[in-house]
């Protein structure tokens, strides 16, 4: 019967193996064990970056609106959130006054999904600026929007077709996402678009993570901005 040559030669390369009288294609002991290698695939969560290995493992974490609303997160959106849940607390106690969120949008979505979403993060109890009901009438509206963004906690981007746009016009929403990427505390919405659209565009807000409308409705996701806003005790 044919001796393994493992204890002497060793088998860490192919040819070892294949050499070895017994553990070679051509034996046939039973004992012959074979060994692979898998390389972690990549998985592109919603967060607008690369995230090695599994995105559904771990736990996700949970948050309440002011409502009374219960909030549940994947893991990868509470890596998402959970960053802004403790900004925002940081952010009520130095800066109670402030409002919790300044909701930037395209000027074409101000009567479409930009008032959808003012009013689903009102309905979930928070505290929005947003320019239809914010900007007086005949007031300068670059200074209206400065003061806004100073006085907002956090700030959300809802990314849609036209704000992709205004971005390339290099328009007022422009501008204002310029401000709040300095700030870093920016959350983008995806509605109607990708990540990878959205990287094509603006490369800085897309490596801000964020999340998606692709998978939830709106209101949903405006819940899950609320919640992490709020500034709750757990």
């Amino acid at each position: 019967m044919a001796q393994c040559t493992a204890p002497s030669r060793g088998h860490r390369t192919a040819s070892g193996a294949e050499n070895c009288p017994a553990c070679s294609s051509r034996g046939r002991s039973p004992y012959r064990s074979s060994y692979s290698y898998s390389s972690p695939r990549p998985s592109y969560g919603g967060g607008g970056g690369s995230s090695y290995g599994s995105s559904s493992g771990g736990s996700g974490g949970s948050r309440r609106t002011r409502t009374g609303r219960s909030v549940s997160y994947t893991p990868t959106e509470w890596r998402t959130v959970k960053p802004f849940t403790e900004k925002a607390g940081e952010q009520a106690q130095a800066h109670p006054e402030r409002r919790d969120l300044f909701l930037c949008h395209a000027w074409p979505d101000r009567e479409g999904s930009a008032k959808e979403l003012n009013a689903h993060l009102k309905s979930n109890g928070a505290s929005v600026w947003f320019s239809e009901e914010d900007l007086p009438l005949g007031s300068l509206m670059i200074r209206e929007i400065d003061k806004g963004l100073r006085n907002s906690r956090v700030g959300i981007v809802l990314v849609t077709p036209a704000l992709l746009k205004s971005i390339n016009d290099e328009g007022v929403a422009e501008k204002e996402l310029a401000v709040l990427l300095s700030t870093r505390r920016v959350i983008p919405v995806l509605h109607g678009v990708s990540f990878n659209d959205l990287n094509d565009v603006s490369p800085m807000l897309a490596s801000h993570a964020g999340l998606s409308t692709a998978e939830s409705s709106l209101d949903v996701v405006a819940a899950k901005v609320a919640a992490a806003a709020a500034a709750l005790a757990d």
